[in-house]
């Protein structure tokens, strides 16, 4: 048995079993791996630090260093140049409407609501909305766009 450390594409890192690393990619390939948090099937294995059996049971165990086991693993990457240029004009983006539009937080679905259907004056806002909310704007024909959310917002 192989256990794999995986995120999913908006992200969530998790953990799982499987038989083998041909047993994982056959599953992956048949979209049967899927993402505990978002139920996203778009799922990529991530670097793990390999589990290796202790050879030291004559020695004491003060005379043995053990690194500290990471708190959670987080999806890493490699960027190429063009990754890079993506990800500063997505940065550029989410700047250009956080400095220019109003925060309205968890009150962006009525006020957007009530936008589209001419209700109050237009203007550019941002805010917070649950899934299931921008699921009911988009059905309804309002113009929301999810912000991105990259790996420097949340430090």
């Amino acid at each position: 048995m192989i256990k794999y450390a995986l995120a999913c594409e908006a992200g969530h890192g998790f953990e799982t079993w499987f038989r083998s690393s041909d047993d994982y990619e056959k599953q992956r390939k048949r979209k049967l791996v899927e993402c505990p948090a978002c139920g996203s099937t778009e799922v990529e294995k991530q670097i793990m630090k390999p589990s290796v059996a202790r050879t030291d049971k004559g020695r004491s165990r003060a005379s043995v260093e053990t690194p500290a086991a990471p708190e959670q693993t987080q999806p890493v990457a490699m960027m190429s140049p063009q990754e890079q240029f993506l990800r500063t004009k997505l940065k550029e983006l989410r700047d250009h409407v956080t400095k220019n539009a109003d925060y309205v937080g968890d009150k962006f679905p009525d006020l957007a609501r009530q936008m589209h259907y001419e209700e109050i004056d237009q203007r550019s806002i941002y805010g917070e909305a649950k899934p299931d909310e921008v699921k009911e704007l988009i059905e309804e024909g309002v113009g929301v766009q999810p912000l991105p959310v990259l790996p420097d917002d949340k430090n």
